[in-house]
């Protein structure tokens, strides 16, 4: 496929202005396509080397996603899709239900199952929290690419700052080098967020939390629930219950504590965006080093939901703009920002 060619022609379609930047990582998309799909056997002999991996990573807004979504949809191969906190979800379910002495035993398991599956996987935001998860990474990824399956990433993050900071990092270097060693590693530079130079009106994103905000937001709520009946909806998680008591039909309300103050991961959060369309949050805090655990499970839920395409609406001590962050998370939460500003705008339209 002329990898470039269909590109211009989306940008065109799309009326998108067509960025060189850009352009060039297309370019070594394609690159990375014939290397891995469509060379010669006496080539791949020669070509050692291979990169089965390509990581891309930017700043926020700056079309990462949308490129390499252009690439994935073209693609003709066995492939898969999905947020990576539902891959290790997957992983994990599966080494539970495949229960061996050998824990190695359980990777092994579960890169045989998923070879039989794609060929290669795209990763979107990549980025690593879970010190579990930043454990066994390495072991995990050296098999995936010892089977030849490609996968492709996108991330706010180059790959020699991922898990910065984080607990036992030393245990996750191998999982860098491994990264290192099998991707091609390319940056998007451009300086403007596209998701924020759009004209993006905010008609959902209130604030301060006054009367004047909660009017607004109660009024909107009623506008989006007309006609749908509330219902108690109870969501199974693994043997857990949670339960979503302002539920109508898909449109759903929280308090920013019940989603955000309580031991809540990325699979309760998964099962959230299966289960509604609209989801209206209120009482979103100022975010400092006091609560970053809290705002820790902000940035993972706000991730899943933009996934999952779900509008927003939210009510928040301060504006969008002005929202600060802990220290630690200050880099990742310009993505969570980004996001917010679409998911919570008049052009994402919710009816």
């Amino acid at each position: 496929m002329n990898l470039k060619k269909l590109f211009l022609k989306y940008c065109e379609n799309k009326q998108l202005e067509k960025n060189q930047n850009q352009l060039h990582i297309i370019e070594s998309l394609q690159n990375y396509y014939i290397k891995n799909f469509k060379q010669s056997f006496f080539n791949k002999i020669l070509n050692k080397n291979k990169s089965l991996g390509f990581y891309l990573a930017g700043d926020v807004g700056v079309g990462k996603t949308m490129i390499l979504n252009f690439f994935f949809n073209n693609l003709k191969e066995k492939k898969l899709r999905l947020h990576f906190n539902q891959f290790m979800i997957n992983f994990h379910d599966f080494t539970f239900q495949n229960k061996k002495d050998d824990k190695n035993n359980g990777i092994n398991l579960f890169i045989k199952d998923l070879k039989k599956k794609v060929q290669i996987i795209y990763f979107d935001e990549f980025q690593v929290t879970n010190i579990v998860d930043a454990m066994i990474l390495g072991n995990l990824f050296k098999r995936i690419f010892e089977e030849n399956i490609k996968v492709i990433f996108s991330s706010n993050i180059n790959i020699n700052d991922l898990y910065k900071d984080g607990l036992q990092r030393d245990q996750f270097i191998p999982f860098i080098k491994i990264l290192e060693h099998n991707c091609y590693e390319k940056n998007l530079l451009i300086k403007e967020d596209y998701r924020l130079s759009k004209n993006v009106n905010l008609e959902r994103f209130l604030s301060p939390t006054d009367e004047s905000t909660n009017f607004i937001f109660s009024k909107l709520f009623r506008k989006i629930t007309k006609d749908k009946i509330k219902s108690l909806k109870i969501i199974k998680i693994k043997g857990r219950e949670m339960i979503l008591e302002n539920f109508y039909k898909g449109v759903v309300k929280f308090n920013f504590d019940q989603l955000c103050n309580r031991n809540l991961g990325s699979e309760d959060y998964i099962k959230i965006a299966d289960n509604c369309s609209f989801i209206f949050i209120n009482n979103l805090p100022i975010f400092n080093e006091s609560n970053s655990d809290q705002q820790q499970r902000f940035i993972t839920l706000i991730d899943i939901l933009y996934e999952n395409k779900i509008p927003l609406a939210i009510r928040s001590e301060v504006d969008l703009n002005l929202l600060k962050s802990s220290k630690n998370l200050s880099d990742t939460f310009k993505r969570t920002i980004s996001r917010l500003y679409e998911l919570t705008s008049k052009n994402y339209d919710y009816l």
